[in-house]
C-alpha cells in the first residue's frame, strides 16, 4: 500500500493528515491525476443494505470525495414531503402552525421520480400528491362506562387521495408514511381535526424535511499492522487493548487481525510501553 495515502496514528499525534492536489508533491511519486488510473483503483463495496441503512466502502479516492458524496446525500437527493397543509378543522390543543410543522417532518414513501418539481406551477397530478387526515376523539359506545377511542392521531391515518392517473402510475408502491406509528397529536374527548395535505418534490438544500438521510457520515477504515511477534504472556493483554472482534490469538505473530471495521482507533495499545514497536495503526480510504 502507498504510505503517502495512509494517515498515521502515533502515540502523541496524527501524522500525514494533509492531502495535496499538486503533482510531484512526494519524491518519486507522480501524483498527477489520470482518469484511467482513477477508474482502475476505484472500488465500491456494499457491506450493509437494509430499508433503513446503507453502508459501503469507498476505496481509491481522497477523503474530500467521500465528504462530497455525504453532502450530496444530505442536501441534493430529491424526496417528497408535505409542503402545504389546508386545515378545515382543528380543535386539539396543538396550534395549527405547530401541527403543520409536525406533519411536514413525517417521512413519506413516495418515489420522487414519478413527480416533477412544482416550481411556480399550479398543483396537479404531475407535481403534487394529496393526503387527507380526519380524526376524532369520541366514546366507543353510548354507555356510561364506554371507553374512549381516537385519543392518539397516528401517521397511519393519513389517507392517500390519488389525482389524475396517479392510481395507475403509483399502483406498484402507493404513497404512504414510512412509519405508521408516528404520533401526530393527542386529543381529548370531543376534539377533532380535518385537513388536506399537499406533498411536493424537493431537496434538503431547501428544507431539512426533504433530506433523505437522518445522518450521512464517513470515516477512514483502520489499517492495523503487527510489526513483530507478540510475546505469549502479553497476548491476552494485547488483544484486550482492542474492541471485541478486532483481534484473535493465532497466526505467525501470535495474534491476527480479524475485523478492522470494529476498531475505534483508541490508541489504547500505544499507552503500554511493553507494546512499543509491535503495532502500527493507520486510517485510510
Amino acid at each position: 500500500m502507498d504510505r503517502h495515502n495512509v494517515v498515521e496514528i502515533l502515540p502523541e499525534r496524527v501524522g500525514n493528515v494533509s492531502s495535496t492536489s499538486y503533482p510531484r508533491h512526494h519524491p518519486g511519486v507522480s501524483g498527477a491525476w489520470d482518469y484511467d488510473e482513477f477508474k482502475q483503483h476505484l472500488r465500491v463495496d456494499v457491506t450493509r443494505w437494509t430499508t433503513e441503512l446503507c453502508e459501503f466502502d469507498l476505496v481509491g479516492v481522497d477523503a474530500s470525495i467521500a465528504n462530497s458524496i455525504r453532502r450530496v446525500l444530505i442536501a441534493e437527493v430529491p424526496t417528497v414531503a408535505i409542503e402545504h397543509v389546508y386545515i378545515w378543522n382543528n380543535t386539539s390543543i396543538i396550534q395549527d402552525e405547530v401541527l403543520s410543522h409536525r406533519l411536514g417532518l413525517i417521512p413519506l414513501a413516495i418515489d420522487p421520480r414519478k413527480l416533477s418539481f412544482k416550481m411556480d406551477d399550479e398543483a396537479n397530478d404531475q407535481n403534487t400528491v394529496v393526503f387527507n387526515l380526519k380524526a376524532e376523539c369520541k366514546k366507543r359506545g353510548a354507555s356510561k362506562d364506554a371507553g374512549i377511542e381516537g385519543r392518539y392521531v397516528y401517521s397511519s391515518q393519513l389517507e392517500w387521495d390519488p389525482k389524475g392517473d396517479q392510481a395507475e402510475t403509483m399502483a406498484d408502491c402507493p404513497p404512504r408514511p414510512v412509519h405508521s406509528d408516528i404520533v401526530i397529536a393527542k386529543m381529548a374527548l370531543g376534539q377533532s381535526m380535518e385537513m388536506e395535505l399537499h406533498c411536493e418534490k424537493g431537496i434538503g438544500k431547501d428544507h431539512a424535511k426533504f433530506s433523505p438521510v437522518a445522518t450521512a457520515t464517513y470515516r477512514l477504515l483502520p489499517l492495523i499492522e503487527i510489526l513483530k511477534p507478540i510475546p505469549e504472556p502479553l497476548i491476552p493483554k494485547f488483544i484486550s487493548c482492542f474492541p471485541e472482534g478486532v483481534m484473535e490469538q493465532g497466526g505467525e505473530n501470535g495474534v491476527r487481525v480479524v475485523d478492522t471495521r470494529k476498531d475505534t482507533v483508541s490508541r489504547e495499545v500505544l499507552r503500554h510501553p511493553e507494546f512499543e514497536g509491535f503495532r502500527g495503526v493507520y486510517g485510510y480510504i
